[in-house]
């Protein structure tokens, strides 16, 4: 199998530089086998690709690309703080809070943005349990953050 940054070059995507965090947190944690990221919104070139709230101003199809954003910036964490990619055993959980209208119902189909990134990038190794929540508000009025669990070699 390439190598995972390989991998997100044939399929057009750049890992970015990890995001510095805006308040008291670091952008991911290493626990024993484990690494946790900050939660994660989608932030490219230090700029929101979106803002605002699905079912509002922000349509499905650029909820999901928010969500594939805030995945790249959680691999970019994930790799400052283990160094390289391949280490990944697998993907673990994935929790994506989605900032939504109360008649909003699509918070799954937001949240494949970022769970078809890490399949496509890591397998069957990227398959993960996930959660998607609408939420009435993210920070810098985000629509879309995340959160991932990875198992590290």
């Amino acid at each position: 199998m390439p190598h995972p940054e390989q991998r997100l070059a044939e399929a057009g995507w750049a890992l970015p530089e990890a995001v510095p965090p805006v308040a008291t947190y670091v952008p991911a944690v290493r626990s024993g086998g484990h690494v946790y990221t900050s939660g994660q919104v989608p932030l490219r070139a230090g700029r929101l690709i979106a803002v605002g709230r699905l079912g509002d101003t922000v349509s499905v199809e650029e909820g999901y690309e928010c969500a594939r954003q805030c995945a790249l910036n959680s691999l970019a964490a994930l790799k400052a703080e283990i160094g390289d990619l391949s280490a990944v055993a697998r993907v673990v959980k994935a929790l994506v809070f989605v900032s939504s209208t109360t008649d909003f119902t699509q918070q799954p189909q937001v949240g494949d943005g970022a769970s078809d990134l890490l399949c496509a990038l890591f397998g069957d190794a990227g398959r993960h349990a996930r959660s998607a929540v609408g939420v009435s508000a993210l920070p810098l009025n985000a629509p879309v953050e995340l959160e991932v669990v990875f198992e590290i070699r």
